[in-house]
């Protein structure tokens, strides 16, 4: 017993203890709009023209400057890749999610999110019920939010079976036909007040399944999110940071 005790207390801390760090050069991160000008009036369409969920609108004449939806970004890396101007460039911040999905959409004259944590019903902790709609990557994502490393229970956010004990509702994947009735009644199952959030792209927008024979268009079709998390999947601090603006909590502003 003693010697099991004394290496526990050798071992190092494996909680991270820098809270939103930005991702490491080994993740491709997401695509950020600068202020850079476009040169599609030249000619050039490779972002667009290579987007595979049709996330970027080009310049015209009633609307000046590139937009990308982060709520459509599958996070390929394309548009980041072969951007000749730098218009789009890669961000590797954490702090992704945002409160309404128009803030997803990134123009020149708006190149970051629109953060606002100021009001919600929970400031102390919350209780959350998972549901996926078929996104394996993101559960993936969302797990990892529990282990040692990430430690969402420090935060006050815990996990629960039953909708009847959720403040949250987390939604990931894109909502198809056959799983919008058991959504709903995970819904009218929690108590009020309540929080849904839709994290990923595809509980977002569809991503790639948009347009599809099984109505799997993303998570909006069926209930109104509000809190949204891009990614494809998002990483566990973007997944946290949703949770945590939901919330209120201080540490979902941006510093």
């Amino acid at each position: 017993m003693l010697p099991s005790l004394l290496n526990y207390l050798k071992s190092p801390r494996c909680t991270a203890d820098e809270i939103f760090p930005d991702l490491s050069a080994a993740n491709r991160g997401l695509p950020a709009i600068t202020s850079a000008p476009c040169t599609h009036g030249e000619g050039c369409t490779l972002c667009a023209d290579g987007c595979p969920t049709k996330a970027i609108e080009l310049p015209t004449d009633e609307k000046p400057e590139v937009a990308l939806d982060l709520g459509k970004c599958v996070g390929c890396g394309h548009c980041m890749r072969v951007c000749p101007t730098k218009t789009i460039v890669t961000s590797r911040s954490t702090r992704t999610a945002v409160k309404r999905r128009e803030d997803l959409v990134l123009r020149a004259g708006r190149p970051t999110l629109n953060v606002d944590a100021a009001h919600s019903p929970f400031k102390q902790s919350v209780v959350v019920r998972y549901v996926s709609t078929g996104d394996n990557a993101t559960d993936l994502e969302v797990a990892a939010c529990t282990n040692p490393i990430f430690d969402a229970s420090r935060f006050g956010i815990h996990f629960t079976a039953s909708p009847r004990f959720a403040d949250v509702l987390l939604v990931a994947g894109p909502a198809p036909l056959a799983m919008q009735e058991p959504l709903c009644q995970t819904l009218h199952a929690m108590g009020q007040p309540r929080v849904i959030i839709a994290v990923g792209a595809q509980a977002i927008s569809g991503g790639m399944f948009c347009g599809g024979y099984a109505n799997a268009n993303g998570v909006s079709s069926v209930l109104q999110p509000d809190v949204w998390v891009p990614g494809n999947p998002p990483h566990p601090w973007m997944i946290l940071h949703g949770l945590l603006l939901a919330m209120g909590h201080p540490l979902a502003l941006h510093t």
